[in-house]
């Protein structure tokens, strides 16, 4: 498995700054659309601080982009055929979150990614990445805790939800073992 971590702050920040000058907006601009202060923005760019998983979903949210497009974006990996040992993973440095991206080619029709939540954990991400994306959620091991909005659901392993109207949704383990789901995305038509 190829891992993403504190060796590629230097890329999440230069891929955040090319995404945010690619559209021409300022930081104020992204601030304003992501929900993310610009001091924060500015400390990514330069390679400052490693975003959290909550953070960099508020920033894909408002490029119209997954995380997993977004990493991808990062890391450069092109192609049909990704072998489980070049799978990049993105570990959340606040909550030690791993985010492992199983599609082969980020962008493209359906995006696959792999989650291990660790106990205790709590993610947050904003309604606008759910505007642009279509999501199913499977839980492979464990159990998740999903709330859209103000409807809570309780995932067990092979229970799959499909996620309704765009709103935050926040992924919670509150058992004692970590949790594995896939997220399978699609963009809205």
């Amino acid at each position: 498995m190829s891992t993403i971590m504190d060796d590629l702050t230097d890329g999440i920040a230069a891929r955040v700054r090319t995404e945010r000058e690619v559209r021409k907006w300022s930081l104020a601009n992204l601030a304003k659309r992501s929900d993310v202060s610009k001091a924060m923005i500015s400390k990514i760019e330069r390679g400052e601080s490693s975003p959290t998983t909550t953070v960099l979903g508020r920033l894909c949210g408002a490029f119209g982009l997954t995380l997993s497009t977004f990493l991808t974006r990062v890391e450069g990996h092109a192609g049909r055929l990704i072998r489980a040992s070049e799978q990049p993973s993105w570990v959340d440095p606040e909550t030690s979150c791993v985010r492992t991206l199983i599609s082969p080619s980020a962008g493209g029709p359906i995006e696959m990614v792999a989650v291990d939540l660790p106990t205790g954990t709590e993610v947050m991400f904003p309604a606008s990445i759910y505007a642009v994306f279509h999501q199913l959620v499977l839980v492979l091991d464990g159990q998740l805790t999903l709330a859209e909005g103000e409807i809570n659901h309780l995932l067990n392993v092979g229970d799959c939800l499909e996620l309704g109207s765009p709103s935050q949704c926040s992924f919670s383990n509150k058992t004692r073992k970590t949790c594995r789901y896939l997220v399978a995305a699609s963009r809205r038509e």
